[in-house]
């Protein structure tokens, strides 16, 4: 074994002082994951970092332990930004664990609850500050604290910062952080726009890469059902029966989770929801009962896509496909962490074929397209299939009348959520 694979067995080698080395070996953290190692050096060292990786890779040790360091190094504050409460509120979590013995205090800034306790939190001089955007927004213009102490500033997400609509805020928080500051940036893709924050907002940053942007967990075995609308719950309830353990159910509006869940307490399962019309309190109890067991089944919006850690989830349910392509590979990275296997079926329409194409191009392998009897569709000539989907079967699962093995319709094309409000 080479002096690289012995040292990436452990934290010790990577520029860890030794005071955050023993809480780390406290908290039971022994190995650092791919990201972890090749980061923490580098971030350490003070340099400005894009991290890309998939998600549920150990990001947030990979620039907290980082973070730390360099805010005892430099005598400044830090600042973590990222795009939803879930996220925040975990990251935070994280954070307290290695920060309160060192004695150093965090405050977390969400929206969704009452102002006036985080305004005490920031009375208490936090020495890190964890919030989304539009909250921290919120405090800066009722001038509860000012961001000319921060030394070291963290973009987790940034990508999904920019699809919630988040860049006017980003970009007002970014002209009154100190120029002099270390800045983190880490995400599971990188596209155009984040690309031009970094060169804007960033000094010569090192990239660093364990997976290309937008590959989906390699542990996670996917599978994509072509199914009519009216008999995707039918076909839902018969995968809660096949698979036994916990379940998460994606839809692409807060409606449409409404809708899912009902549905499925009809069933005789436990079921929670997660989305934006959710208070931040139901949506705190559904995140513990889906950990803790109490609900076998959540059902959620994208708002969940990246702020959920909740471990061993078996089975990832797209009963939507995303209106964004990249939220496809958060969405799956839910299952399959931390080198588990997991599994992710997506149901689509008969019209969604250029959908499933954008997907498979993204990830850069292709899916297994399967009709709800099981039956694997034969891809071989999808292209000469015609761009329309005749009538589905109301009375079961068989193909439409006159239509060969592959599926038709051209489909919509993915876009931008127009109002992640709504989700």
């Amino acid at each position: 074994m080479s002096r690289q694979e012995l040292d990436q067995e452990s934290f010790y080698g990577l520029g860890i002082a030794p005071s955050l080395l023993d809480r780390i070996e406290e908290l039971g953290f022994r190995h650092p994951t791919p990201i972890q190692f090749k980061a923490i050096p580098v971030a350490c060292a003070g340099d400005d970092v894009i991290g890309i990786a998939q998600t549920g890779t150990g990001k947030t040790l990979a620039f907290s332990i980082p973070m730390l360091q360099q805010m005892h190094a430099r005598g400044k504050n830090g600042l973590i930004l990222l795009p939803t409460r879930e996220l925040a509120v975990q990251v935070e979590e994280t954070l307290q664990k290695l920060a309160a013995p060192l004695g150093l205090r965090t405050a977390v800034l969400i929206g969704g609850i009452a102002i006036n306790p985080q305004t005490r939190q920031l009375r208490a001089k936090p020495h890190v500050i964890v919030a989304t955007p539009g909250r921290l927004i919120d405090h800066l213009e009722q001038k509860h604290l000012t961001l000319d102490r921060i030394g070291v500033l963290v973009l987790d997400e940034a990508d999904r910062m920019l699809d919630m609509g988040f860049a006017p805020q980003l970009k007002r928080i970014l002209s009154v952080v100190p120029t002099d500051r270390q800045t983190m940036l880490f995400s599971a893709t990188i596209p155009e726009e984040i690309t031009k924050i970094a060169q804007a907002y960033m000094r010569k940053p090192l990239r660093v890469e364990v997976a290309p942007s937008g590959t989906a967990a390699e542990n996670v075995d996917q599978e994509v059902y072509i199914v009519g609308k009216s008999d995707k719950t039918r076909l839902l309830g018969r995968l809660l029966e096949e698979y036994k353990g916990t379940v998460l159910v994606f839809t692409r509006t807060k409606h449409g989770a409404r809708k899912v869940a009902r549905d499925i307490h009809m069933m005789n399962h436990s079921v929670a929801e997660l989305h934006s019309n959710r208070s931040q309190n139901q949506r705190q109890d559904a995140l513990r009962g889906f950990s803790s067991g109490k609900y076998r089944v959540m059902v959620a919006t994208d708002i969940a896509a990246r702020g959920i850690d909740v471990k061993n989830i078996e089975l990832v349910v797209n009963y939507d496909l995303p209106d964004h392509v990249e939220d496809y590979v958060h969405r799956i990275g839910r299952t399959g962490r931390a080198g588990k296997s997991g599994k992710a079926i997506s149901l689509a329409v008969p019209e969604q074929r250029g959908d499933i194409r954008q997907i498979e191009k993204l990830i850069r392998k292709s899916l297994q397209v399967k009709m709800p009897s099981g039956q694997i569709v034969d891809r071989t000539n999808e292209q000469k299939l015609p761009v329309t989907s005749p009538a589905v079967h109301r009375s079961g699962y068989g193909r439409p009348s006159g239509q060969s093995r592959g599926y038709g319709g051209g489909g919509r094309r993915f876009s931008r959520p127009r109002n992640s409000g709504s989700r």
